[in-house]
C-alpha cells in the first residue's frame, strides 16, 4: 500500500514516490478521443462470466490483512510514531530524515530474528472473518520490505529462518478455505532490500542483466506461490509503479499470459501491469488491463456511471491511513462500525465490493478495536446479509435515506437517515414497469403499508411510494427495508399543466 511519503530512499537510491505515480482517481475517467494501436493489452474479456468471477461480484464484504515483520515496531521506533515523523507502519523501513534511527535500514532488515507470533492462530482469525460476514480475504505473502511469509526457494529472506519458522501462508489459505472464505494473495513486486530491483528503467548492460534476474526471480516467485496454495482465487498486487516496472511491459504482459494459463479462472486485479505506452489500470484505449477495477484504495466512487460497467472494490482502512499494525489509536480517528457499514453498503449499491483491512500486531492479535467493529460488523450481517451478497445496482434515483440493492425481484433499501415522520418514500420513474407492492423490516420481518404518493411536481420524471414506519420502531443502527416488485397497480393521474 502507498502512504502520503514523498520520497522514500532507499538503499542510496532515490525512489520518488509521488502520489501522481499511482493511477488512482476521484472522479470520473476521462473518455478517450483517439483510439491508438495496442500490442500489449488486455488479456481477457471484460465482465468475464466464468464461476470465478461470479463469485467475486458476489461477496459484498472482505477483509485485507497486512502482517509482517513491520508488525514488531507497530508504527513507531524508540517513542517515535509516524506522527511524528517515521514512515507509516507497513513502510517504516523507507524512514529516513534527522530523527531516523542511526543504520535504521540495518535494524530492521534484522527485525525477522525477532519474529515469533506465539499467539498467532490462523483458525482464529478466519473464524472471525466469518462471523463478520466476510466471503473473501487477501492476505499479504509479502510486503515492500520484502520479507516473504513462506517458505520460498528463491530468497533466504522468509518465513523459515524466522524464529516462527512455520509456513504463515499456507496455515492461513487452509483456515480461511476450511471456513468457505476465497482467498487472495497479495503480492508487492517492489522490494527495497532486494538489489536486483530498480526504480528508474536501468539503462546501462550490466543494470539490465540485474534486473533481467530481478525480473526472473519475481517469476519463480509467483509460480511457486500457485504451486503451493492451488486453492487460491487471485493475485492483488501492489508495487508496481516505477518505471523499471512500466519499461517491463513485454514481460509483464507474458507473465500474466502464463499465470494465467497455470491457473484457470485465476482473478487478477488492474494494477499489475501497463501498457506499452505507460497507462497503467487501463490501457490508452480505456480498457481494464485485468479482471476488475483496482483503482478504489481509500476511496469511493461517487456516481455508479463513474465505473463503466466495470468490477471493482473498495479497500479501506480503520485509521486514516494505516495498514500494518499501529499500537496507537489515541488521536486518530478511526472509521467506526456505522461509517463501515455505510461504506459497505456504499459499494454493494454500486456492484463493488468493500474490503475492510486489519494489522494484526507481532504476535498475532487484532488490534483490541479491529476485534469489536468485527464483532459489531457480524451482527449486523447475520440480521441484514441478504441485502449484501449477490446483489446487484438497482438502477433507482439515489436516494437520501440510504443505498438500494436489488436481487431479482427483490429491492432493499439500507436507511442510514431515518426520517423524522416514519415515512420512506421511494422515488420510481413514472415508466417503470416493477414497483414496490410489499414491504417489510428485515430485522422483524414486520409488514409494512406501502401507498402510491403521486406528488405532482411539474416536469418530475417520478413517481413515488411511501412505505410507513411504525411509531414505535427505533434502531441503533442502519436498518433495511426488504420490497417485493410488481407491476404498478395506477398509473399518475394526466393534470393539466399551468402555462409558462
Amino acid at each position: 500500500m502507498r502512504t502520503l511519503l514523498k520520497y522514500a530512499l532507499v538503499a542510496g537510491t532515490v525512489g520518488l514516490c509521488a502520489l501522481q505515480a499511482q493511477a488512482q482517481w476521484t472522479g470520473p475517467k476521462p473518455k478517450i478521443t483517439e483510439q491508438k494501436e495496442i500490442k500489449y493489452g488486455p488479456l481477457v474479456a471484460a465482465n468475464r462470466t466464468d464461476e470465478n468471477m461470479e463469485a467475486f461480484r458476489n461477496y459484498g464484504l472482505g477483509q485485507f490483512i497486512h502482517w509482517g515483520v513491520y508488525a514488531i515496531p507497530g508504527n513507531e521506533w524508540e517513542g517515535v510514531s509516524a506522527r511524528g515523523g517515521a514512515a507509516a507502519s507497513e513502510w517504516i523501513r523507507s524512514w529516513r530524515g534527522p530523527n531516523a534511527p542511526n543504520d535504521w535500514t540495518s535494524i530492521y532488515d534484522n527485525l525477522y530474528k525477532q519474529f515469533n507470533p506465539k499467539s498467532f492462530d490462523a483458525k482464529r482469525w478466519a473464524k472471525q472473518a466469518k462471523d463478520m460476514g466476510a466471503k473473501y480475504m487477501i492476505f499479504t505473502t509479502k510486503h515492500h520490505d520484502g520479507f516473504a511469509l513462506w517458505p520460498t526457494k528463491y530468497t533466504d529472506y522468509n518465513i523459515t529462518k524466522s524464529p516462527y519458522k512455520k509456513d504463515i501462508v499456507k496455515e492461513v489459505v487452509d483456515a480461511y478455505t476450511a471456513e468457505g472464505i476465497d482467498v487472495y494473495l497479495y503480492f508487492s513486486v517492489l522490494e527495497w532490500n532486494n538489489p536486483d530491483y530498480f526504480y528508474k528503467a536501468p539503462q546501462t548492460t550490466e543494470e539490465k542483466e540485474k534486473y533481467n534476474q530481478f525480473l526472473q526471480y519475481t517469476r519463480n516467485q509467483l509460480l511457486e506461490l500457485l504451486d503451493n496454495y492451488p486453492q487460491i482465487k487471485g493475485f492483488w498486487f501492489d508495487g508496481t509503479w516505477d518505471q523499471a516496472w512500466i519499461q517491463a511491459y513485454e514481460f509483464t504482459y507474458n507473465l500474466e499470459k502464463e499465470l494465467r494459463a497455470k491457473h484457470p479462472g485465476l482473478i487478477i486485479g488492474s494494477r499489475f501491469r501497463n501498457d506499452e505506452y505507460g497507462k497503467r489500470h487501463f490501457d490508452s484505449n480505456g480498457r481494464l488491463l485485468g479482471d476488475y477495477e483496482q483503482g478504489w484504495e481509500r476511496k469511493m466512487p461517487q456516481d455508479f456511471e463513474w465505473l463503466d460497467g466495470n468490477d471493482w472494490d473498495a479497500v479501506m482502512t480503520i485509521p486514516p491511513n494505516g495498514w500494518g499494525y499501529m499500537k496507537d489509536w489515541s488521536g486518530l480517528y478511526t472509521k467506526t462500525t456505522d461509517d463501515l457499514l455505510d461504506m459497505l453498503m456504499h459499494s454493494v449499491s454500486m456492484n463493488g465490493n468493500f474490503v475492510l483491512n486489519f494489522g494484526p500486531d507481532g504476535q498475532g492479535n487484532m488490534h483490541p478495536g479491529e476485534d469489536v467493529l468485527a464483532k459489531e460488523i457480524g451482527e449486523w450481517m447475520q440480521v441484514n446479509g441478504e441485502a449484501v451478497y449477490g446483489v446487484r445496482h438497482a438502477g433507482l434515483p439515489t436516494s437520501k435515506l440510504g443505498y438500494y440493492t436489488k436481487k431479482d425481484q427483490t429491492l432493499y433499501l439500507t436507511v442510514f437517515n431515518k426520517p423524522v415522520n416514519n415515512i420512506v418514500r421511494i422515488a420510481v420513474p413514472k415508466k417503470a414497469e416493477e414497483v414496490p407492492v410489499t414491504a417489510q423490516l428485515l430485522v422483524n420481518k414486520k409488514a409494512l403499508e406501502v401507498k402510491h404518493s403521486d406528488i405532482g411536481l411539474d416536469l418530475d420524471k417520478n413517481t413515488y411510494y411511501d412505505i410507513q414506519l411504525p411509531a414505535d420502531f427505533k434502531s441503533e443502527r442502519a436498518f433495511v427495508i426488504k420490497m417485493q416488485l410488481g407491476a404498478p397497480k395506477a398509473q399518475s393521474e394526466k393534470l393539466m399543466d399551468a402555462k409558462m
